[in-house]
Order: C-alpha cells, then sequence, then structure tokens
C-alpha cells in the first residue's frame, strides 16, 4: 500500500502558476476541511434528527404545511433529514459554491430534489415572493452556524435577518436555544499561553515589560480539545456558571451586551482564565441537549462524544487578581455580533486588544514556548559551553530571547536580525525593561541581506538560532535557517559555531484515538449516500500530485506509537545547504498491533554536544505506545488513506522514503506498508 506526500517550505516559491494560486488555494481550503469530523458526529447529528423530528410534528399538529428554511445547509443532511421527518418544502441555503454543488448531487442522489431547493447565496441575501428565492416564509428554521465560540460564524446576525425577513412570526427552531457556560479558574498552564515569566538566566532574571504584564491581549478565540486539560491542572473558583442563553425560536439580536453571573469563590487563588464551553437544546423542553462539555464534567468521561469542529474556549483575563474563599464576585461577558470577552467587574467592559504589540508578535504556544523554564535552561546551558569573553553573536530567529541570554551570560557583542518591524519593537521594550537598551544591536532586513558594515566590521564567532520562524506552519520550515547559515557564510571565523549544529526529522507511525475521524471518508452518513463530499475533496486531492502532510497540535489529540521514533533524515548546519537533493530510505517494524492511521513527524534540534531540543516527543514512548507532545509546537501528521490493522509480530513495515530539494526548499516523502523482507 502506497501513500506519498510533499510540502513547500515557507520562503519558496510555488511551482503553480501564478493564475493558478487562487483556484490552489481553494482546493486545498476543501482537502484540508474537517467536514468528515462533523459528519462523523454521531452525537450530533442524532441529536439534530430528533429535533427536527419533533419540531416537523409541532408544526403539523398546528395543521400547517412544514415551509423549512436550512441556512449553512453544507451537504443538505439536515434538509433530508427533514424531509424524512415529513416536511413539505425545504429551502436549503449554501453560501461556499463547491459546497452547494456538493449539495445538490447528494440530495439529487438521496431523491429529495423534488423537495429540497438548493440556494447558493449568503442567507442575507436570499429574497422572499413570488419571483423570489423562496414563494413563501418558512415555519421552521434549521442551522448549523455555530463554532466553538458559538456566535464566530455570524450566527446572531444570520438569525435575526432570518426572522425579520424569511420566517414566520410564529416558527420552530432547530436548535431551539444555546446556553453558553463559564468557570473562573487559576491555571498556569494556561496563562503562560498569554503572559511572559520572568525567566532566571544564570544567575540573572528577564522581566516582561510593563504593558506586557497589563496587556489584554488578543480577542481571537483561544479554542482548545479541553478534555485533555485535566482537572488536577487548574484550581476551580467558581461553580459552572450559566454566562447566558439564546432563544433561537424567536427575534436574536445581534447588538452588544452584557451579562453578569454573580457567585461566591469556592476556593482561594489567582483569579487568571475562564473555561468556556455551550450547549444547544433541540426542543422548547430540553429534553434533546448536544454538549460542548469537555469530558471531565461526565460522571463517565469515556461517554463524552468526541468533536473537533467545536470545542472549548479558554478566556484570558487582563491581570490576574487575588480572590479568597468566600468572597462574593461577579464574571461579566459581554459579546458583540462575532465574539466574547469576559471580566471581573459588573459593568460592561472593552474588547480586549494588543496594546503591547507581544500579542501580535507571539502567538500563544509561542508564549507557551518562551516561559518553559527547562527549554530555557537547555539553551543556557548550551550557550554556555561556546560563549568565551570575546564572542561575536548573531541571532536569527524572530522575536527570540536568546540574543538576551546571550549578553547577560557574557558574550562581548551581540546582534540580532528583526525582519518584522513589531517584532523589533518587542524585543527593543525587553531590554530597556531589563536595562540592556544598547547592549545587543537589532538589525533591520533580512538575514542574507547582512552587509559587513550591518555588522560593524566584525566576523560572527557564534551564529545562533532557536531556530523559530514566525511564518512557518510545519517542522521543517525551520530549515529556513540552514539557508539563513549559508548566505552569512562569508560573515562567520573560520572556527565559528552554528547553535543548533543540526537538526534531525524523526518519524514514528501511529494509531489515533480521535484525530482519524477527520479525514476518514463519509459514505453514508444516519442513513443518507453524502459520497459526493468523498468525490469533492478527493478532486481537491487530486489537484496536486501529492498530497500532503499537515500541522496539528498532538498534545489535543491521544495516539498510540505502532512503531519505534526513529530519526530518518539529519541536516549539518555547521555545513552549507548542499546543492543536490539528498534522500534518506529505510524502514520501521510496527511493535505494536493495532490501526495505523499514519505517520508523526517532527524535528529535533542538537544545540551543542549533549543538548538537545525536541518539537516532537516530550518524553519516551509509553510501554503501551502511550505519546506525551510537545505542547509548545505543531507536528506534522501524513494521514494514511486508507489506515491499515498493522500486527505486532514483526512481519509488517512501515517503509519510507524521504527526498530533501534544496533548489526547491522541499521535502517529499513517500510510505509503504509492506510485509517485512
Amino acid at each position: 500500500m502506497r501513500f506519498s506526500g510533499g510540502v513547500i517550505p515557507a520562503g519558496a516559491e510555488d511551482p503553480v502558476e501564478e493564475e493558478e494560486n487562487v483556484e490552489y488555494d481553494f482546493h486545498q481550503d476543501i482537502a484540508r476541511s474537517s467536514f468528515a469530523d462533523m459528519l462523523h458526529d454521531h452525537d450530533r447529528n442524532q441529536k439534530y434528527y430528533r429535533g427536527i423530528r419533533a419540531a416537523v410534528g409541532r408544526v403539523k399538529a398546528r395543521g400547517e404545511p412544514v415551509i423549512v428554511l436550512d441556512i449553512g445547509t453544507g451537504t443538505g443532511l439536515l434538509s433530508m433529514m427533514a424531509v424524512t421527518a415529513g416536511a413539505d418544502l425545504c429551502y436549503a441555503v449554501e453560501v461556499f459554491k463547491p459546497m452547494a454543488q456538493a449539495a445538490r448531487r447528494i440530495v439529487d442522489r438521496n431523491g429529495f430534489s423534488d423537495k429540497i431547493k438548493i440556494i447558493n447565496k449568503h442567507s442575507t441575501e436570499v429574497t422572499v415572493g413570488a419571483c423570489g428565492d423562496m414563494r413563501s416564509r418558512a415555519n421552521v428554521l434549521i442551522t448549523e452556524l455555530f463554532d466553538t465560540e458559538l456566535i464566530g460564524e455570524g450566527a446572531l446576525p444570520s438569525y435575526e435577518h432570518a426572522h425579520a425577513h424569511l420566517m414566520r412570526a410564529e416558527c420552530e427552531a432547530v436548535p431551539h436555544r444555546a446556553r453558553v457556560y463559564a468557570q473562573l479558574v487559576q491555571c498556569e498552564r494556561l496563562w503562560s499561553w498569554a503572559h511572559l515569566r520572568p525567566l532566571s538566566v544564570g544567575p540573572s532574571q528577564l522581566l516582561p515589560y510593563r504593558a506586557l504584564d497589563s496587556c489584554a491581549g488578543s480577542h481571537a478565540v483561544c479554542d482548545v480539545q479541553m478534555s485533555q486539560v485535566p482537572p488536577h491542572s487548574f484550581t476551580a473558583l467558581s461553580p459552572r456558571l450559566t454566562a447566558f442563553t439564546v432563544d433561537f425560536s424567536k427575534a436574536v439580536s445581534s447588538e452588544p451586551q452584557t451579562h453578569r453571573c454573580r457567585f461566591v469563590a469556592q476556593c482561594s487563588g489567582q483569579a487568571q482564565v475562564v473555561l468556556s464551553w455551550w450547549d444547544i437544546c433541540m426542543d422548547p423542553d430540553d429534553s434533546i441537549v448536544c454538549s460542548m462539555a469537555p469530558s471531565w464534567t461526565y460522571e463517565d468521561p469515556s461517554s463524552a462524544p468526541w468533536r473537533d469542529h467545536w470545542m472549548q474556549s479558554v478566556y484570558f483575563l487582563p491581570e490576574q487578581s487575588a480572590v479568597t474563599q468566600g468572597e462574593e464576585l461577579c464574571v461579566s461577558v459581554s459579546h458583540d455580533d462575532y465574539s466574547l470577552w469576559y471580566s471581573l467587574q459588573p459593568g460592561p467592559a472593552p474588547r480586549p486588544s494588543c496594546t503591547c504589540l507581544a500579542h501580535v508578535v507571539w502567538n500563544r504556544p509561542r508564549f507557551g514556548e518562551l516561559n518553559d523554564q527547562s527549554r530555557t535552561e537547555r539553551f543556557v546551558r548550551a550557550l554556555r559551553q561556546v560563549l568565551r569573553q570575546d564572542s561575536v553573536c548573531l541571532s536569527v530567529s524572530d522575536g527570540s530571547l536568546l540574543p538576551l541570554f546571550a549578553h547577560v551570560l557574557g558574550a562581548e557583542k551581540v546582534f540580532s536580525v528583526e525582519s518584522f518591524r513589531m517584532s523589533r519593537q518587542v524585543i527593543e521594550q525587553l531590554l530597556e525593561a531589563n536595562d540592556l537598551s544598547g547592549r545587543v544591536e537589532l538589525l533591520e532586513g533580512q538575514p542574507e541581506q547582512l552587509s559587513r558594515d550591518d555588522l560593524q566590521g566584525l566576523q560572527v564567532s557564534v551564529l545562533m538560532a532557536e531556530p523559530y520562524f514566525s511564518s512557518s506552519l510545519l517542522p521543517w520550515h525551520s530549515l529556513w535557517f540552514w539557508y539563513c547559515r549559508t548566505a552569512l557564510a562569508a560573515h562567520l571565523r573560520p572556527d565559528a559555531v552554528v547553535l543548533p549544529r543540526s537538526a534531525s526529522l524523526h518519524v514514528a507511525a501511529v494509531e489515533f484515538e480521535n484525530l482519524w475521524r477527520i479525514r476518514a471518508p463519509c459514505g453514508t452518513c444516519e442513513g443518507f449516500d453524502v459520497t459526493a463530499m468523498d468525490e469533492m475533496v478527493q478532486r481537491s486531492l487530486d489537484f496536486r500530485e501529492s498530497r500532503e502532510a499537515e500541522p496539528h497540535s498532538l498534545w489535543e489529540y491521544p495516539c498510540r506509537a505502532l512503531t519505534a521514533s526513529s530519526a530518518v533524515m539529519t541536516f549539518d548546519f555547521t555545513r552549507c545547504v548542499p546543492q543536490e537533493p539528498v534522500s534518506s530510505r529505510g524502514s520501521l517494524s510496527f511493535t505494536r498491533s493495532g490501526r495505523c492511521h499514519g505517520v508523526v513527524m517532527w524535528m529535533e534540534y542538537e544545540l551543542t554536544e549533549g543538548v538537545t531540543v525536541s518539537g516532537g516527543l516530550a518524553a519516551p514512548v509509553g510501554e503501551q505506545g502511550q505519546c506525551q507532545w510537545s505542547p509548545h509546537q505543531k507536528q506534522a501528521v501524513f494521514f494514511l488513506s486508507p489506515p491499515q490493522d498493522t500486527p505486532a509480530d514483526g512481519a509488517t513495515q512501515l517503509s519510507y522514503t524521504f527526498t530533501f530539494e534544496p533548489s526547491l526548499r522541499d521535502i517529499h516523502m513517500d510510505f509503504n506498508i509492506l510485509p517485512a523482507q
């Protein structure tokens, strides 16, 4: 069985002609979308189906013909459920043209084209009347307009318009209502994603600047698989609160609102983070509820349905504040038409926005990485090994603290290339906050553009990087450092140290607990033929000659390693990038039985002899194959299609070929699952 894939790292030229770029992005959006996850969400589908049957029954009981409006129909699945339940006519609205085309094919294949009309428009553009898209207003409103934050896909404006222009005054809605829940917690792990902590560098300590310490941060929602944030990692300061409720069967307002939740603190601690999720009630009696609650809220956590299209949200307070057990407090949630934010003040709070620039320069995993004291200590240990009193250091990472480390540890001269203005401003403020202004020279432009004058006529003795580049998506995109090192060769002393001195690409074949669902074929869903979705995705995959690896934060997605982890390619940064392609071939035996869903890949860096940093496994693989992944970086996943059952008898192997194409800055990969030779 053969699987192939490749990627083009940041900075490389796309071989697709410029006029095809829009089409290519469009096809890749389809190929990478997670429609399958939603269609495989049996809990969601069954509860929608029950709610639709009940709503259709209530309208029929009033003696009315059932006219359904399905906004955001996607595959047309909910409309087909409605017709099966007895609806007389469905108007299925879908703004995304390829999806609307797929919905037409699905509806036709299932024999519902006479009762379901697909409308390829945004719902706010739909008209009613003899010459309109709808002949009459509807009396059943079905929607699936929700995201992790509930309202982030524009649900409120869409409902507001639908009730005003497309629905009858007396109508049924599925879902009938939604409830948003919140819990105030102290969680140092999550808090480290939004605020920079003081860092110990040898005997010294680097401090964040004041604006960063009190910044409200990014307003963008932080969505996570909260089931993977165990309760023992946080202290619950409040009970689970009902933040607010939206009744979808009545007129809905998209105007900004603030809702208040008063409570008595159930223990003392630091108020840092609000955990939030929602549920949707499919009927007026709340007898059919689809919940997004994390698994640890269930009496039996294993019974919690898994889904990736809807997760849970983490909201960071602007500053942490002390809470005393028994204290009366108020959590306020405000929202506009697209987003939520929380505060501890009773009145409306302004929408958070970053004023310190750091939350624009560093994403949340990057904050966590910078706050990882263990990782900092590895870099400090490596720098201590290579720095001399006369060392001239040059850093080429984006928004890195390595230049500050090098100066504190005694380097004579430190230069840092900061290609982006805001990144440079963040580092300038950190230097000022630690009385290091002027001690580190910040250089503008790209590393390959540096001149002898930029370096004040000095030769570099230590070229360093984490390496971290803000444009990187997949682990090997950091090989950009190798190209920078090659371009800077003329500026290096003959005995210059390059840190890290090498990188290695590691792989392991895995069985995912649930992540495989996002790429599983749709086939049939709740008895309906939705194979047109598989065909659309396949055409998008075929647009390129090969499939690609995808970036995923695997700490959120449990898996078992079925093979040992192994380094399959090594990149020697002490030498320049080779001009000819470099290939690596080999195989890994399956040492554990299971269903192989894909191959995980990550980079590990050898900073100096004996000092390494991993962007993949954070600990050795467990006896049963359990994997603990670094939470700071995304790993690459190549999904096998189809997955394959593999015994642990040594008779089956994962055969691989990797080829690094220097001229394209591309890594091509090829996999076979074969009997052992």
